[in-house]
C-alpha cells in the first residue's frame, strides 16, 4: 500500500548486510558505513537521476545523526546493559536509505471569484498526506506576487475542492509521494498566468490611488472582463523527472526474553515482547513546502513501517484467501507502538534547481527507515542466543543453533521468542546446576 517493492527490497539489502557482518564477525554498522555510496558510485548506479554532487547528502546525514543521536555512546551502553541483564536484551542499529521517486504530468486550475475568494482544483486526492494544505500555501504564495495590500492574508480565502475526471481530464493517480509537489507546481503555473493577466489592471489602479487591496483589484478586473480562471498541466522535463531521496534512522530496541512478574497467587510470564526505546531520524526534504506536514509524514511513514517489519502478519487458507478478518488477529501499530523517545529532524539542504521550489518528497521514503527497528531486534536476539549458548552443559543444543539466523518479516512476538529459545528458563537453570 505504501512504498511497494522498495520496502521489501530494503529488508533484503539489510539482511545481506547483517549476514555479511555476522560471517566476518564485524559490527553491522561498520559494514554499512563501508558500503555507503560515494558520489562516483552513486552516479554509476543511478546515472543522471543522481543529480549534482552537492545534491548527494547521505554521507552528511549519516555523520550528523551519529552525533545528534549519540550513537557510539548508546552502543556502549547497550553492550553494558546486555552484560548485566539476563532476561532482557537490547540492540541498536543505524540504517540509511536511498529512495527513488518520479514526478508525473499533473493538472491544476485556479479560479478567482467575484468576492475575492479563490477556488482551486488539482489532479490529486487528499488522503491525509497534506496535499490540499500545501496546494493552498502555493496558491497564496503565487497570487501574493500581485503585491496587493493584505495579500499576506490571502490563504484564509482559498479553498480546494475535489476535482473529477470531467473537470480535470488528465488527473492521473495519487501515488509515488510526488502528487503534492506536482500539484503545487501545476497551481503555481496557474497563478503565474493570473498574475500576468492582473498586472495591467494593477498598474492602472496604482497610478491612480497608489494603494490597492485584493478586493479592489478583483472587482476592477471583473469590471474589465479579465479572465480570472486559469488551467495548467505541469509536465516535468524527462531529464529531471526522477530524483533520489536520502535519510538515516537509528533505533534502539529492548527485548524481554522471559520476564517473570510474581504476585501472591499468580505468575505472569511475558515472552518475546519487543519494545522500541528510542528512534532518531534525519531526513533530507530539500526546502520543505510545509515543515509541519513533512514532519508528520516522516513520523507516520516510520510508524507504518514498524507495522510492516514487526507486527502485521497475515496468513492465507488453501484457497489463497486471507484468514485474518480484523484487528483481533491482525495487529496494526497503535499508540504504544510509537518509540518511547522519538526524535525527527528535517534537514534544509538548500537550493535544488530541478525541484518544485527546491522541495523533495516526504511520503513513502521514510517508511524504509523502520528497517532499523528490525535490525535492532535482530541484534538483541543475537545477544540472547549467545547467552543461551553459554549455558550449554554439553555439546547438545535443543533450540538455539548459533548466532547465524534469519529474522523474518514481520518479526512478531512468537517469532522473536522462538529465535531466542523456547526453553531459555530451563537452559538457565541447567547451566546453574552444572556451574555455567
Amino acid at each position: 500500500m505504501r512504498a511497494p517493492g522498495e520496502v521489501q527490497g530494503s529488508y533484503i539489502a539489510e539482511a545481506i548486510i547483517e549476514n555479511v557482518a555476522s560471517s566476518l564477525q564485524m559490527e553491522a554498522d561498520e559494514v554499512r558505513k563501508i558500503n555507503l555510496h560515494s558520489y562516483d558510485s552513486l552516479r554509476k548506479f543511478y546515472k543522471h537521476i543522481s543529480g549534482e554532487a552537492e545534491d548527494y547528502t547521505l554521507p552528511l546525514l549519516w555523520d550528523k545523526l551519529e552525533i545528534s543521536s549519540e550513537f557510539e555512546k548508546r552502543g556502549e551502553m547497550v553492550k553494558e546493559f546486555n552484560m548485566r541483564n539476563v532476561w532482557r536484551k537490547r540492540g541498536i542499529s543505524r540504517v540509511p536509505i536511498v529512495h527513488q521517486v518520479m514526478q508525473r504530468p499533473t493538472p491544476g486550475r485556479v479560479s478567482i471569484l467575484g468576492d475575492g475568494s479563490v477556488v482551486v482544483e488539482v489532479g490529486g486526492i487528499e488522503i491525509g498526506q497534506g496535499l490540499w494544505t500545501k496546494v493552498k500555501q502555493m496558491v497564496a504564495y503565487g497570487l501574493g506576487l500581485t503585491k496587493c495590500t493584505g495579500s499576506d492574508e490571502l490563504i484564509e480565502r482559498i479553498r480546494v475542492v475535489q476535482a473529477d475526471t470531467l473537470g480535470l481530464i488528465q488527473g492521473g493517480f495519487t501515488a509515488g509521494s510526488t502528487t503534492s509537489e506536482n500539484s503545487c507546481e501545476a497551481v503555481r503555473l496557474c497563478c503565474v498566468t493570473l498574475v500576468e493577466r492582473l498586472k495591467p489592471t494593477m498598474d492602472q489602479m496604482m497610478e491612480k490611488s497608489g494603494s490597492v487591496t485584493w478586493n479592489m483589484l478583483i472587482q476592477q478586473a471583473y469590471a474589465q472582463s479579465v479572465n480570472l480562471s486559469a488551467s495548467a498541466l505541469f509536465t516535468p522535463e524527462f531529464s529531471s523527472m526522477e530524483y533520489l531521496n536520502y535519510g538515516v534512522g537509528v533505533s534502539e530496541a529492548s527485548h524481554m526474553l522471559n520476564y517473570c512478574l510474581l504476585k501472591s497467587v499468580e505468575v505472569d510470564i511475558i515472552t518475546g515482547k519487543t519494545e522500541i526505546l528510542r528512534s532518531d531520524i534525519i531526513y533530507d526534504c530539500g526546502k520543505s513546502l510545509n515543515p509541519a506536514v513533512d514532519l508528520g509524514q516522516v513520523e507516520g511513514a516510520f510508524v507504518q513501517g514498524i507495522g510492516f517489519f514487526m507486527m502485521e502478519e497475515y496468513t492465507t487458507d488453501e484457497k489463497g484467501l486471507v484468514v485474518q478478518q480484523g484487528t483481533w488477529d491482525y495487529k496494526i501499530p497503535t499508540v504504544d507502538t510509537i518509540p518511547k523517545q522519538f526524535y525527527v529532524e528535517i534537514v534544509n539542504t538548500g537550493h535544488h534547481k530541478n525541484r518544485v521550489l527546491s522541495s523533495k518528497a516526504s511520503g513513502e521514503p521514510p517508511l524504509l527507515l523502520a528497517a532499523s527497528v528490525h535490525c535492532a531486534t535482530r541484534s538483541a536476539i543475537r545477544e540472547a542466543r549467545k547467552q543461551s549458548l553459554s549455558w550449554n552443559c554439553n555439546d547438545g543444543n535443543r533450540d538455539v543453533s548459533g548466532t547465524d539466523f534469519e529474522l523474518p518479516v514481520p518479526a512478531t512476538m512468537p517469532v522473536v521468542k522462538g529465535l531466542c529459545g523456547l526453553y531459555s528458563v530451563e537452559k538457565y537453570l541447567e547451566g546453574k546446576i552444572c556451574g555455567k
